[in-house]
């Protein structure tokens, strides 16, 4: 048996760390701590650390999945965040239906980093 975990954070990218964290503040994640140039934040009882580094080709490749109730609604929450223009260059698509199975918000942060605000269709 291997030892006992009891949690799993991954480290996300931050190009502007002080952006990138209003970012995911204004699309709902809470802060629950901060020190310095790291800050771990929550959303849905997940939580991932915000890291005040920042290599172009990894950001670019990292994705965070978030299963919702409703892509649409996340679009129109996301879209209306990104719309007041303090986020650099964080983007939103319109949902769209996936083969597998889910109808799929897509969401660039600050950084590159892609989002999935996933709705899985029963």
């Amino acid at each position: 048996m291997p030892p006992r975990a009891s949690d799993t954070k991954p480290f996300v990218p931050a190009r502007d760390f002080e952006m990138s964290l209003a970012f995911y503040q204004a699309l709902g994640w809470t802060l629950n701590w901060r020190n310095g140039g790291l800050a771990e934040l929550e959303l849905a009882d997940s939580r991932f650390l915000l890291q005040d580094f920042y290599v172009k080709a990894w950001a670019e490749n990292w994705m965070l999945f978030v299963e919702v109730e409703s892509a649409d609604v996340w679009h129109a929450h996301a879209q209306a965040a990104i719309e007041t223009g303090a986020y650099g260059d964080a983007g939103v698509q319109p949902p769209k239906d996936e083969a597998y199975g889910a109808r799929v918000t897509y969401v660039s942060d600050p950084s590159g980093v892609l989002l999935h605000f996933a709705q899985i269709l029963a």
